[in-house]
This record gives structure tokens, sequence and C-alpha cells, in this order.
């Protein structure tokens, strides 16, 4: 019981709850601002039709439905949800850890730094270069390729 209880407190589990709450409400409020705003909109669009930008592809039959205007509310309704917690929740939190390891003395990383497998065989190729092995990567007509390097024609 003392694991549960231990894993409940850690922090993770609260910061889901919270979001899952979040999102909850936050996914209402923007359903509700394209259903009662965006839509309408775009319906205006679809001409006359009752339906707006929705079209039935057999006449008569209501399960062969397609509409075009809920899936473009929906493609917005996306990006809306996706900006909001992009500019409310992730840049604030890339922010708040970017002063909190200047805070804390932490050197910034190197973006430029080559993984250390590249600088080895970097090295390895130039000590081969300087040792006469290796060329650059072309062979002049007539000299010799490194063993098991085929000429080029």
């Amino acid at each position: 019981m003392k694991g549960f209880k231990d894993f409940v407190m850690k922090g993770n589990v609260i910061d889901l709850a919270v979001g899952v709450v979040i999102g909850g409400a936050f996914t209402a409020l923007i359903t509700a601002i394209v259903t009662h705003l965006i839509q309408p909109v775009i319906a205006v669009f679809g001409g006359q039709n009752v339906d707006g930008f929705a079209f039935n592809i057999l006449t008569g039959n209501a399960a062969t439905k397609i509409d075009v205007g809920a899936i473009i509310s929906a493609v917005i309704a996306f990006l809306i949800t996706a900006a909001v917690v992009y500019f409310v929740f992730v840049m604030p939190m890339a922010r708040v850890r970017q002063m909190d390891r200047k805070r804390r003395g932490v050197p910034e990383e190197e973006e430029s730094a080559a993984p250390e497998d590249v600088v080895l065989l970097t090295e390895i190729r130039d000590l081969l270069r300087s040792q006469g092995g290796v060329s650059t990567g072309t062979h002049a007509k007539g000299s010799t390729p490194a063993p098991g390097v085929t000429p080029e024609a």
C-alpha cells in the first residue's frame, strides 16, 4: 500500500489528473465555439441548402450523407486546441525550464556539437589520411585505391 501511495503522491499522477480535467473543460469550450460560431459561418458558404456543405451520395438515404462542413469545423477545432495548448502550456513550460537551468548554473547544451561516434570516425579518417592510406574519396586515374575499395570508372 505504501508503494501505491508513493506513486500517487509523486506528482506526475496529480499533474495528469489536472490535465484530464482541464482538457475536458477546454474541449467543451472549443466544441461550443465551433458548433455555435464557426459552423454557421461555414454553412453560409454552402448556399441555400439547409445542410450547408453536406450532401448525400444516394438521394433519400441519410446514412450516405457526407458533411464537409463538419470536417472543416473539426479541423478548425483541432487547430485552435493545438495553438492554445502550445502557447498556453508548452511555450511557458519551456521558458520555465530554461530559466531554471540558468538559475542552477547548468550549461546550455551545444547544438552544433557532433555526436561522439562522428568525432571518432573523423579522427580515424584524418589519421589514415595523414599516413597516406586513404584519399578524400575520389581517385586520380592511375592511382591505387585503398585495399577493399574498387576504383571508380
